[in-house]
This record gives structure tokens, C-alpha cells and sequence, in this order.
């Protein structure tokens, strides 16, 4: 490790709240397509993304530009008023996805609160008395209290409690015991299509098309938690899509901004009436900087055709990977597009997170098992290959 290295890590140590318990002794200095360097000038294949943020990778030109210009032109103005970066956003998520409405937050955790604030209040509009929130376990939906509580694992309640009232928790792919957990009272099944911070579960599609048919039935909203598996991660914009089902209600962030926070819910026109002025705000979100370069990500979508290189190289990716499940160095491979995750033998994921570091690769450990890919969706078949290989020599 570098002095210059070693000196911000002891100054972190010494004046940053220790909230993240870092393991990996690296100081990003700048980052170049899908690769990040440090001050020496190393590099390493970023395959952690920012955790799914970073979707048009490092050092993207027209993301600069776009953030540059803004910043010239105005940075913030106060909700009180309009501004067009922020319309304009709205208008383009919702003519993409086929909602009506849309607001804008800071953050994910921000974009799960307005979601379940707009459940309970669209049936305190209607005169109902429906409050509460049903989420499955192994789910992760923000650090917020509310959103912490919705979150189903109890390591992040500790040190917490009492948490909110109103939420409830039941397996994930467990239609019956969903059912159960159903009362009058239900205002809201909330899910991820694929639950990412647990290690890459994917719903099963008849599950949660059931889920859907339940809602019908039982005059429940179902919010989907699309802040990890949206933004075109699976190959779709929206990972519902691969259901063939619709939500009322859903929530985006990480890679809507690439890198500049944002978060954001799309709603049916109906469900959006459960807000009137004063019932929900933020002071910064949906502000011009970040709506701008949330504008300039959709148009480097469409520019890169990147659904459709998420979809192919992710294919890819799995195909790789099959291979070495096939030699016995990996088990359980999971996921769609550019969220992947795949299992060890053993539970030594951190032992393998440090061994690549040390070969010039990044990846996430969610569990002891586990090894989760949240790459940029600019990703190649040719990074691919050399994650393969080193990948192979590791375990080998």
C-alpha cells in the first residue's frame, strides 16, 4: 500500500463515522469505462458498480457535459416552482414505462418512503383504515427507519428498536403464507423482483404474477422495489417486465442519476391521487442537476443500446460462468442481465473478494457464500472473458 493510500485511510479511520466497516484498502482517484484507478495509476475491472449505479461506467462524456452545463445554468431551485430538467423527466420515465405519474427523491431509501406514504394515504382518501405493509424476508428496501423496518432482516433492526408499527413480514416465493398475512387492514405487498442486497433471488414468475392476482382480489397496491433491478439491469427497463405484470406503484434509483443521487416513484394516475399538496416534499429531490443527468442517462441508453447489451453480454456472462459451475469451482449461478449472482462451495466469498482485488478486480460479498455482479451495463463480452479467466486461476 502507497503512503498517500495509507494516509486518507487513517484519516477516514480517525474523523468518518464507521459505518460501512471497509475491507478493501482502495482510494478511488478516477475510473475510466469499466475500470476505476487510484492515485498510483492501478486499475482495477469495477464490477461492483457503485452497487448498480454507475450504469454508463466511468468518465462518461456526455454525463459530464450534461452535469457541467447544468451546473452553469442552475444547480438547485426550490420545489415552490417549476423547472424544466425535472419535467421533462417525468414525462420521458413515464412515456417509457407506461405510468402516469412520477416523483422524485435523493435517494432509493427516500423513493421506498413517498411509495408506502402513497399507499396509506390513497386509502385515508378513500376512508379506509388500511395501513399496513407486507414485505418478504431477506428483502432490503433502505436504512430509514420506516424503510429499515420494511426491510425483512433482523441484523438491521438491532440497535433500532422500537421500530415502526404496520409492517409484516412473510417468505419470499411463499404464496400461501402471503395469503395468510393478508388482513383487512393490508394496504400494501411490497416486493423486489429480484432481491439484490440478500445475494441475487430472483422471484419465481407464477409467484409473482399470483401476487398480483391476490392484490386484485383483496384491493391491495402492489408497490415493486425496483431501485437495484430497474434502469435496464435485466435487460428490461423495468425487471417486471420479465413478469408480464404491472405494479401500482414503483420505486427507482441507483442507476437513474449514473452517480448523481436520485430516486424516484411511478404511480397510476388512480393511486396518485392519494397525495394532495402538503402530504409529501423533499427539499432537494427532483432538483435540475440530478433530473438533468437522469435526462442525459436515458438518452445514452437508447444512444449505446444498453437493454440490449445488458441483456446479451449478462447471457453471456452466465454462459462463462456455467462453465466453471460444470468444473465444480462455483455452484448456484442467479440472476438476469447484468445482476448476477453465483454461490462457493464453501463460505469463504471474502477470502475470494480480496484474492481479486489483488489480480485487479472488484466484486461484492453479500453473503459468506455469495458473490454478487453489478457491473456497468457498458460491460463486454472481451471484460468478460478476463474476469473469466482470472476468476478460473483464483479458485483453481
Amino acid at each position: 500500500m502507497d503512503k498517500n493510500t495509507q494516509e486518507i485511510i487513517d484519516l477516514d479511520q480517525q474523523y468518518y463515522l464507521d459505518c460501512f466497516g471497509r475491507r478493501i484498502p482502495l482510494v478511488i482517484d478516477h475510473g475510466d469505462g469499466c475500470y476505476v484507478y487510484d492515485e498510483a495509476g492501478n486499475a482495477w475491472l469495477d464490477l461492483v458498480g457503485g452497487i448498480a449505479v454507475n450504469v454508463l461506467g466511468h468518465g462518461n462524456a456526455a454525463l459530464a457535459n450534461a452535469i457541467a452545463e447544468q451546473a452553469q445554468a442552475v444547480i438547485h431551485c426550490s420545489n415552490l416552482y417549476y423547472n424544466r430538467p425535472q419535467t421533462e423527466l417525468a414525462v420521458a420515465l413515464c412515456e417509457r414505462t407506461g405510468y402516469d405519474k412520477a416523483f422524485f427523491a435523493n435517494s432509493g431509501a427516500e423513493a421506498n418512503e413517498a411509495a408506502m406514504k402513497l399507499a396509506r394515504a390513497y386509502y385515508y382518501k378513500n376512508g379506509s383504515d388500511r395501513y399496513e405493509i407486507i414485505t418478504a424476508s431477506h428483502s432490503f428496501h433502505g436504512r430509514t427507519l420506516a424503510t429499515l423496518t420494511a426491510t425483512g432482516q433482523e441484523k438491521f433492526h438491532k440497535g433500532f428498536t422500537p421500530l415502526p408499527a404496520g409492517f409484516k413480514y412473510v417468505p419470499f416465493n411463499d404464496l400461501a403464507a402471503l395469503r395468510e398475512a393478508v388482513t383487512p387492514q393490508t394496504a400494501a405487498i411490497m416486493l423486489e423482483p429480484i432481491q439484490g442486497e440478500s445475494g441475487i433471488w430472483p422471484a419465481d414468475p407464477a409467484y409473482l404474477q399470483a401476487v398480483r392476482q391476490l392484490c386484485d382480489e383483496e384491493g391491495i397496491l402492489l408497490i415493486l422495489d425496483e431501485i437495484q433491478s430497474g434502469m435496464g439491469r435485466t435487460g428490461k427497463f423495468l425487471a417486471q417486465e420479465l413478469y408480464g405484470i404491472r405494479a401500482d406503484i414503483v420505486s427507482l434509483a441507483k442507476g437513474l442519476g449514473g452517480g448523481v443521487p436520485i430516486g424516484a416513484i411511478l404511480s397510476t394516475a388512480e393511486v396518485a391521487t392519494g397525495f394532495t399538496p402538503g402530504m409529501h416534499g423533499t427539499t432537494f429531490g427532483g432538483g435540475p442537476l440530478a433530473c438533468r443527468a437522469a435526462l442525459t442517462v436515458l438518452d445514452e441508453y437508447d444512444r449505446l443500446g444498453l437493454l440490449e447489451n445488458a441483456a446479451t453480454v449478462g447471457s453471456y456472462f452466465k454462459d462463462r460462468l456455467s462453465a466453471l459451475a460444470a468444473d465444480g469451482l462455483i455452484t448456484a449461478i442467479r440472476g438476469e442481465g447484468l445482476m448476477i449472482g453465483f454461490d462457493l462451495p464453501v463460505p469463504e466469498s471474502g477470502a475470494l473478494r480480496d484474492k481479486l482485488f489483488e489480480r485487479g478486480v472488484l466484486v461484492n460479498n453479500p453473503a459468506p457464500s455469495t458473490i454478487r455482479l453489478l457491473p456497468a451495463l457498458i460491460l463486454t463480452k472481451a471484460d468478460v472473458d478476463d474476469f473469466i479467466a482470472i476468476l478460473a486461476e483464483v479458485l483453481a
